[in-house]
């Protein structure tokens, strides 16, 4: 019975995360707060990670035609100066650049953001700045374009994906504020910002895979909640992100606003 316990308490926190990955609504916090209610107990970050890595697989799914577009354009440019595919070698550029600062800042410390910044109050406190800053893009509609990006937009962009390792602050929400706030369409926003995602949770992945490894190996027991979690993620962003991409289209990030205000006052009153 316990084991049974176990298992549904991982899946119901991997659909959670992979539901609450692509909306502007902070996954890490809502994970956090998934844990603080059951009272589950997880050292480190590989299980994070891990299911982070299936949100990415649902990315990757959705935004295929593009990826190969993009990577075809990089290729095609590098190899004889196509004017038609400059477009797509400035993009890649510029998602580099974005990736920097959350990977620099990641790498030294996240150690520290993480063991210092995790608590259920801060998680209150970071959903309600969400919920101001997406309040204050609701009803924005930028005029930029892929080829009308600059190393401006990126800097900035990649400074709020740096921000967003707080947990609370939510990463699609902040690239997406920051990226409409400079003027980008709704579908070029929504883009940039996962795009940007794939080298971030990649990355995570490759650091975190030997002590995922070595975590599963001790606690043999883990392997199938962690599996079942893992599935859970990646069918909940799927579906999750698509959902996303129809309110994007739409225009309606007031709901998420009103959301996170919600739950970061739940948080600090009840939790």
């Amino acid at each position: 019975m316990e084991e049974l316990l176990l298992i549904i308490k991982y899946a119901i926190m991997g659909v959670i995360q992979g539901f609450t990955e692509p909306i502007p609504i902070s996954s890490s916090g809502h994970v956090l707060i998934v844990k603080h209610l059951f009272g589950i107990e997880i050292e480190g970050l590989s299980f994070e990670v891990f299911v982070n890595f299936a949100s990415l697989l649902a990315v990757l799914l959705i935004y295929k035609k593009d990826i190969v577009q993009l990577a075809g354009g990089v290729l095609r440019y590098v190899r004889t100066r196509d004017a038609d595919s400059r477009k797509e070698f400035h993009f890649f550029l510029y998602l580099i650049l974005a990736t920097i600062p959350a990977g620099i800042i990641g790498v030294l410390f996240n150690d520290v953001i993480s063991e210092s910044l995790s608590g259920i109050y801060v998680i209150g406190i970071t959903l309600i700045v969400t919920s101001v800053a997406l309040w204050a893009i609701r009803n924005l509609r930028g005029r930029k374009q892929d080829a009308d990006l600059t190393v401006r937009d990126a800097i900035i962009v990649g400074l709020a994906q740096a921000v967003a390792l707080i947990p609370g602050i939510s990463r699609s929400g902040a690239t997406i504020v920051a990226a409409m706030g400079l003027g980008m369409k709704q579908d070029t926003a929504l883009k940039f910002s996962f795009f940007l995602y794939i080298p971030i949770s990649l990355g995570s992945m490759v650091l975190e895979a030997p002590t995922l490894a070595e975590d599963l190996r001790v606690n043999t027991n883990l392997i199938v909640p962690y599996l079942l979690a893992f599935v859970g993620s990646l069918v909940a962003s799927y579906y999750s992100l698509r959902w996303f991409m129809g309110i994007m289209a739409r225009g309606n990030l007031k709901y998420f606003a009103v959301y996170c205000l919600i739950a970061g006052l739940a948080v600090i009153l009840f939790l």
